[in-house]
């Protein structure tokens, strides 16, 4: 898996009175694969949250509140790629397994991440490095 193989899917925002609708995910949408669990993470703004990498899970990440940069970066290529989602740009992210990844707060108030994912949590099965063994500029 490269870096180009993550996909990036706009997503409906319907204004209604009180408090907008956020859509998510369908299961015919491009990208679903299937449902293992779906969790939410939050993250400060500045906080750095990096580097794991899955092995066999599919990640579909939504950021429905705040703003959040996400790095992928492929070892053999040594390659970045970077995409800033939330409220201002409402996105689903889908990531294949393989890919390592860190993410950043950038709201001053806390970001909200969802991820749904294409099976359960497993802790045997992410890889995880301390954020100094990527270098990446984070500023």
């Amino acid at each position: 898996m490269s870096p180009h193989d993550i996909m990036i899917t706009p997503l409906a925002r319907i204004s209604t009175v009180g408090g907008d609708v956020l859509h998510a995910m369908k299961k015919n949408d491009q990208g679903y694969s299937d449902f293992g669990e779906a969790y939410f993470s939050s993250v400060s703004k500045g906080f750095i949250k990096a580097w794991k990498r899955h092995k066999h899970m599919t990640m579909n990440i939504i950021v429905p509140m705040g703003n959040v940069r996400f790095v992928f970066y492929m070892e053999q290529t040594k390659e970045f790629q970077i995409y800033e989602i939330g409220i201002k740009n409402y996105a689903r992210l889908t990531i294949p397994p393989e890919i390592w990844f860190g993410f950043q707060g950038l709201s001053t108030t806390p970001s909200l991440v969802l991820n749904i994912s294409n099976i359960p949590h497993d802790p045997d099965e992410v890889e995880r490095l301390e954020l100094s063994e990527i270098k990446y500029d984070w500023s």
